[in-house]
């Protein structure tokens, strides 16, 4: 039992947070899965010894900091953070209401970060750790229709970049995991919400793109159980990836032209960041 690792996952009552649950008790690992309905999170994860069922929401600090309590009151450890929780406001900007940018913002890349400051102390003190983050293809590159989704997944993969030479000198890795075209519950009316407001200029593109996503929801290309599966052998690395890229380059349709991360040169994990530049000196 000592020597299990202790994996922390969010949104882990649906969707791909309860595959990547799942994945990591079939490893042999320990769970720590969380929610803000815990309800639904023991129901999909199931009772054991090596379950602890903790409520969180993510977009508070509060939260985040008496569910990391509660996990080391009850394992004592946190071995692995995995950010999963999210959501998607779809539509074109104009569309979207301020309201509606901010909650995708607060969601997508606020809320991965509460998470992580309240469990990063607790990886400083162990001097080991592993920080995952799930992004996107919709984090390295943009598309209509997704414009605050890639806000917050373009955001989300700045921060982890800058975080990593931030916390490396404690034993914390980091790993960005960018998804392709997954059969995930991201496209089901639970998590998609569609812009509040109507704009005559927009009005063709909104009715011919809007039932296009609709219609993916369940029809996506990729097994998200294999893709758990394959994250936890990832993460069990001695050195994990500093990005990973998983699954299919397709994006989401389009009602104008196709768009793939092919227009971007794409790493895979063994993607290694540039060195930093020395300082210019002052003249």
């Amino acid at each position: 039992m000592a020597d299990k690792t202790v994996w922390f996952i969010t949104g882990a009552g649906r969707g791909m947070g309860v595959d990547i649950a799942e994945a990591a008790l079939a490893a042999g690992h320990r769970l720590v899965a969380t929610g803000r309905n815990t309800k639904a999170v023991a129901g999909a994860v199931g009772e054991a010894d090596d379950v602890l069922v903790v409520t969180l929401d993510i977009t508070s600090l509060v939260s985040a900091e008496a569910a990391v309590r509660a996990a080391i009151d009850h394992f004592g450890r946190i071995d692995v953070l995995v950010n999963n929780a999210g959501n998607f406001f779809a539509g074109f900007f104009e569309e979207l209401t301020a309201t509606q940018i901010e909650q995708q913002l607060t969601t997508g890349l606020v809320g991965p970060m509460n998470v992580t400051r309240a469990v990063l102390p607790v990886m400083r003190k162990q001097r080991s750790g592993k920080v995952v983050s799930i992004s996107s293809t919709a984090g390295i590159v943009g598309q209509e229709f997704c414009s605050a989704y890639a806000a917050s997944k373009f955001g989300l993969e700045g921060w982890m970049e800058s975080l990593r030479f931030e916390i490396e000198p404690f034993g914390i890795q980091t790993t960005i995991v960018e998804p392709g075209f997954f059969r995930t519950q991201l496209l089901t009316s639970e998590s998609t919400t569609y812009a509040d407001l109507s704009i005559d200029d927009y009005a063709e593109r909104t009715a011919q793109t809007r039932p296009a996503w609709e219609a993916m929801s369940g029809k996506q290309t990729n097994d998200p159980a294999k893709l758990a599966k394959a994250l936890v052998t990832v993460v069990d690395q001695k050195q994990p990836p500093l990005r990973w890229v998983a699954g299919a380059r397709q994006l989401q349709p389009s009602s104008r032209r196709p768009t793939s991360c092919s227009r971007r040169s794409m790493r895979t994990a063994t993607y290694r960041r540039p060195r930093r530049r020395r300082a210019l000196k002052q003249t």
